[in-house]
């Protein structure tokens, strides 16, 4: 067999079919932050107590979390496109519901099916990535548009959600993602070719109960410190997920059908990528929600402006995302990893030299240049985590890049947001406020967006030297903060270069095998 009958190459169909797989990834990114805006509004008009309101918030990103790994074996098992036009149904289905809710309970039930939902979304369409590109060179191209949309959705959420909320109701934010699946149903079946593993067995249910509770209960616990600090209650679902987590994984090593094959971990390539890709987003996550913040209570920008000048970072991922299929024809994959997470380590050091006089520059230099080594390692590390898993189990490989990357990012903000309050609090501590009441003081140390509340509501200078001292300590504590991620992304490169010695670009699968299992 020639290598051109090894590896076909993708027709235009194939190419249109990326561009309609690329919609639900835009939108999938955008429902994770567009609520936070229309918080204050819904906040008016449902009155949801405080706890209600943090399960408005989190419950999305928790049931998306804890699914991910079901609805990608899933897909494997009943279809890809199935399961793609399935959930994209149920988001059309579930987005109308939130907008048009009445009460908060309404409302959290209808973002925890948005969220169940949005799980089938990422591995499917990654899966089905596998499938339609089966020349490894097209393959990179295809997963780098692929990150690049969720770049774009995260880039362009809060400002369509700002424009939306200026006009219309609250519930006009979840609105914008029904079109998007309409088009995707319309679309979907024309393009998008059907696969599944006709040789898998039943979905075992325990095991997929078992991983939805270890990664709901380690998610909770981890964004529950973050917010609250190390408690009970936060550690104890800590650890009650790790050990239902371990009971879940004991269980996969003796089914014969498992939901996870545990032989995946034993290519270098997929578990490299796995432990690149979770180290990324550990730094990643954690930055983009401080910088947002440096933004706007430092710097002083308006939420539009912030906002602007973030889209410069998902500028800098949709180029980094399209450079390395051309760089990897020609470098290894394991430099490119490596490199980008030097890349990272450069981008944060600017960060922890910033200046507050004239901070931005160097600020969106920083953002850009990390974001840029970022996007080197998201795109390789997928490439090879679905690359490496045989094109059976692509949407489980799928499954697991993706509860890699939020398990990654919870644990960062978790890590680096605990590091970030205990600076400010100590510097804030250490600064003199004469004529600030001890009251105001104490109130303010529990973060910035709080004593920029206590300075309005203080008569005279005292305001004004609560906030610039509230100011300088964030400040101090971004630089810190963002030192130690230096030192974690050039520890995860020098991890990266050993792991992936050796480790070339994963080999496409041969046409006989691929039209053996591809059914449309």
């Amino acid at each position: 067999m020639n290598s051109a009958n090894a590896n076909p190459k993708a027709a235009a169909r194939e190419w249109i079919g990326l561009a309609v797989i690329a919609l639900p990834c835009l939108l999938y990114s955008m429902d994770l932050t567009v609520l936070n805006l229309a918080v204050p509004h819904l906040s008016a008009a449902l009155r949801p107590t405080s706890a209600q309101m943090l399960w408005i918030v989190d419950i999305y990103g928790f049931m998306l979390a804890g699914s991910l790994i079901t609805m990608g074996t899933l897909g494997d098992r009943i279809g890809r496109r199935k399961l793609l036009l399935i959930g994209a149904a149920c988001f059309g289905i579930a987005s109308v519901l939130a907008a048009f809710s009445t009460s908060a309970e309404m409302l959290i039930a209808t973002r925890a099916l948005l969220g169940v939902a949005g799980a089938t979304l990422a591995p499917s369409t990654l899966s089905l990535i596998r499938n339609m590109f089966l020349d490894a060179e097209e393959r990179t191209v295809a997963i780098g548009i692929w990150v690049a949309s969720f770049a774009v959705g995260g880039a362009i959420g809060p400002l369509i959600g700002g424009l939306l909320l200026e006009h219309y109701w609250w519930g006009s934010v979840f609105l914008v993602g029904v079109p998007v699946m309409a088009l995707l149903l319309v679309l979907g079946p024309w393009l998008l070719p059907e696969y599944r593993d006709e040789k898998a067995g039943r979905l075992d249910l325990l095991s997929a109960a078992l991983s939805l509770v270890a990664v709901l209960a380690v998610i909770y616990g981890l964004k529950r410190i973050a917010e609250a600090g190390v408690g009970a209650l936060p550690v104890g679902a800590m650890a009650a997920g790790v050990a239902i987590g371990f009971a879940f994984i004991r269980r996969q090593g003796k089914l014969a059908d498992p939901l996870i094959d545990l032989r995946l971990f034993r290519a270098p390539a997929f578990s490299a990528a796995l432990v690149s890709n979770t180290m990324g987003f550990f730094v990643g996550f954690a930055a983009f929600l401080l910088i947002a913040q440096y933004l706007q209570l430092v710097l002083g920008l308006s939420p539009l402006k912030a906002g602007l000048w973030s889209v410069s970072s998902s500028l800098a991922f949709i180029v980094g995302s399209n450079l390395v299929p051309r760089i990897v024809r020609r470098v290894r994959p394991g430099f490119v990893v490596t490199g980008g997470l030097v890349l990272a380590a450069a981008g944060f050091g600017l960060l922890a030299r910033l200046d507050r006089e004239n901070g931005l520059p160097m600020l969106i230099a920083g953002y850009v240049t990390l974001s840029l080594g970022l996007s080197f390692v998201f795109t390789l590390a997928v490439d090879m985590l679905v690359g490496t898993a045989p094109p059976e189990r692509a949407g489980a490989a799928s499954a697991i890049s993706e509860t890699s990357s939020e398990l990654g990012g919870a644990l960062g903000i978790a890590v680096l947001g605990s590091v970030i309050v205990g600076v400010y609090r100590h510097e804030l501590a250490q600064s003199p406020l004469a004529g600030v009441p001890p009251a105001a003081a104490e109130a303010a140390r529990s973060s910035l967006g709080a004593a920029a509340d206590v300075a309005a509501g203080l008569a005279g200078p005292a305001g004004d030297r609560l906030m610039e001292a509230s100011r300088e300590a964030f400040a101090q504590a971004f630089e810190t903060t963002a030192s130690i991620s230096a030192a974690v992304a050039l520890a995860a490169a020098l991890l990266a270069a050993i792991m992936l010695r050796g480790v070339g670009t994963p080999p496409a699968p041969a046409s006989a095998q691929a039209e053996a299992t591809l059914l449309g």
